[in-house]
């Protein structure tokens, strides 16, 4: 297998590690997550794209985080789900092949947090500066706090895995149910300082950004709920906040717990575990918390039932 791994650049990923006996109850689980996951973020796209009322700058910067979520389920789902089913020694990937699931894995990690924040900065806006809103929230700026969010998670990933590919190799076995950067240099037997230091770096910075921008966002706007005197208006803005605290959370939360896994050795296959629940819960939960929080998707979503329920 030596031979013509580092010919061929055929590498073995470790997959899924479960049972004969619960292989397909595993395969059938996540083949409904993902599926719930994947047609409940396009139907919010497909919906926001076709309902005029909901064409403004706070659903179009929304309609970044389902298509984020879309690519962090696909990126790894239908390749555990194929896998479930392969023999732990044949589960081979090509190099080039992990290198790119790597390069995906990492930029949904990204994503997520880039996206959040200028959502955040959106509702920001709307609430401590509303007279200035539409003139600040334009199509122009939408595109720009977009392409920001996307660019940034693309060049910084892009530098990560570039510090990764330069490395030889002297290994084939991915220890990890899918690709990722840290998986990638642990192949190579040179010195990887570069790439530990910059991951960590890199890691601290991204999740003190954007708990840094969420906090002080969100205490600006509870500071502006607490001295104004409009209830309509604080009441509204408590639940658009609300919404999008608690999709930030669940995000935070799977994030951290993987990260906290990585700290502790004995807790491998938690480890392992938790990094695939990152890209399932979040994908599943965002719909349902965001989608049918927010009014005008709810009522959306209620009148088409009800239509649908009528013509039956």
């Amino acid at each position: 297998m030596e031979n013509l791994t580092f010919t061929n650049s055929i590498l073995l990923v470790e997959g899924l590690k479960v049972t004969p006996q619960s292989s397909y109850p595993v395969f059938i689980l996540l083949l409904l997550t993902y599926a719930f996951a994947t047609i409940s973020n396009i139907g919010l796209i497909f919906l926001i794209s076709t309902e005029k009322r909901l064409h403004d700058p706070m659903h179009f910067l929304f309609c970044n985080l389902p298509l984020n979520d879309i690519l962090g389920t696909t990126v790894i789902l239908p390749r555990l789900l194929k896998d479930i089913f392969t023999e732990t020694s044949k589960r081979y990937i090509t190099y080039v092949e992990c290198v790119v699931q790597a390069y995906f894995v990492h930029i949904f990690v990204a994503a997520s947090h880039y996206v959040l924040i200028i959502m955040a900065f959106d509702r920001y806006v709307a609430i401590c500066n509303p007279l200035r809103y539409t003139t600040i929230m334009t199509n122009k700026m939408v595109l720009k706090l977009s392409a920001s969010a996307w660019g940034l998670a693309i060049f910084l990933v892009s530098i990560m895995l570039g510090l990764t590919i330069r490395l030889s190799r002297c290994r084939y076995q991915i220890e990890n149910p899918f690709c990722d950067n840290a998986s990638l240099f642990k192949l190579s037997c040179e010195n990887v300082s570069v790439n530990n230091v910059f991951g960590i770096i890199y890691t601290a910075v991204v999740l003190s950004l954007s708990a840094m921008c969420i906090l002080i966002t969100y205490v600006r706007i509870a500071t502006v709920c607490i001295t104004s005197k409009n209830k309509a208006i604080n009441s509204k803005a408590i639940k658009t906040c609300c919404t999008h605290l608690a999709v930030y959370l669940i995000m935070f939360t799977c994030g951290a717990t993987f990260i906290f896994l990585h700290r502790f050795p004995e807790y491998l296959e938690s480890r392992k575990l938790a990094s695939i629940m990152f890209h399932i819960v979040p994908p599943g939960l965002n719909p349902l918390v965001y989608g049918l929080q927010t009014k005008e998707i709810r009522d959306k979503v209620v009148k088409f039932w009800c239509r649908k329920k009528g013509n039956s």
